[in-house]
């Protein structure tokens, strides 16, 4: 499975959220979900429909490691990068990242895209 991984500010829109998606995919295939924190999963139910996919909420990112190190995310949430350790929590054990998070030109959101380990025939390792 191929996660869509999101993290965001309360200024965030649709058209950022589709943004930084749109920027973390870069031509790969598409996610067969998005995923954001729970109390930010709200604001992305509008793309997650406009797009016909889960919302895949999850609770809490602490202590999953991530290739970004923001000193503001470590101290909010207990993890480098809000949307890199979603993707990854929502993707499932053994998930990898299939590159750094992408940020909208704003800066209200950001988006990082997972693979999950059995998710090789769309995208071979």
């Amino acid at each position: 499975m191929i996660v869509a991984g999101f993290g965001m500010n309360g200024r965030a829109t649709d058209a950022s959220l589709r943004a930084a998606l749109e920027a973390a995919l870069a031509g790969g295939p598409p996610p067969d979900a998005l995923a954001a924190l729970g109390d930010h999963a709200p604001r992305l139910a509008p793309l997650a429909a406009a797009l016909a996919l889960p919302l895949i909420r999850v609770p809490c990112v602490a202590g999953i490691a991530t290739p970004t190190q923001s000193p503001r995310s470590l101290a909010a949430h207990g993890a480098g990068s809000v949307a890199e350790a979603v993707a990854l929590a929502a993707a499932g054990p053994g998930a990898a990242l299939t590159g750094h998070r992408a940020a909208a030109r704003d800066g209200t959101a950001t988006c990082a895209i997972a693979r999950g380990p059995g998710d090789t025939e769309r995208n071979p390792a």
